[in-house]
């Protein structure tokens, strides 16, 4: 079976950056299992899987705008530390649950600290970087109607209600 909207899809893969940083894998552990077309796994790798099938692989480079977005200069900011209440140091490379204007809680992570003022910036830690994935698929089936009507993989590496 080729991979096509609404399959059930599970691969090996290996993420790198352009300098051959390994991000993230999956070898060695458990693969990903995902519903094509429901938006479960960034566009670029999405649409490079569709007419695959079980024991291909693929090399495939992701363009920012494909996978996590490019770098939102209006998401990097510089707020006072005492924003920071109740945290004893404030250091580049520390994330926090921060909420926006309108209620939504989102990642940020602290990029520098100058004085009394930290830098954040709630970019997807992935985004302006292209993204090099090695990827195996393992197994390829149809999506049950509840898994269509959820969005999401259910049972052995999926989710489970």
């Amino acid at each position: 079976m080729q991979i096509d909207q609404n399959s059930v899809v599970s691969i090996h893969y290996t993420l790198t950056n352009d300098e051959g940083t390994v991000i993230d894998s999956s070898i060695n552990i458990d693969p990903l299992v995902y519903l094509q077309g429901a938006g479960n796994i960034i566009p670029g790798l999405e649409n490079a899987l569709v007419g695959k099938s079980a024991g291909d692989t693929l090399t495939v480079r992701i363009a920012p705008e494909d996978g996590y977005g490019a770098t939102v200069l209006e998401l990097i900011q510089q707020v006072p530390m005492e924003m920071f209440q109740g945290v004893e140091t404030v250091e580049p490379g520390m994330t926090f649950q921060a909420q926006d204007q309108s209620g939504y809680m989102q990642r940020v992570e602290v990029t520098a600290v100058n004085g009394n003022m930290v830098t954040i910036d709630a970019n997807h830690p992935l985004a302006g970087q292209h993204l090099n994935f090695d990827v195996t698929v393992v197994e390829v089936r149809a999506a049950t109607q509840e898994e269509m009507d959820h969005g999401h993989v259910h049972g052995h590496g999926g989710h489970h209600h």
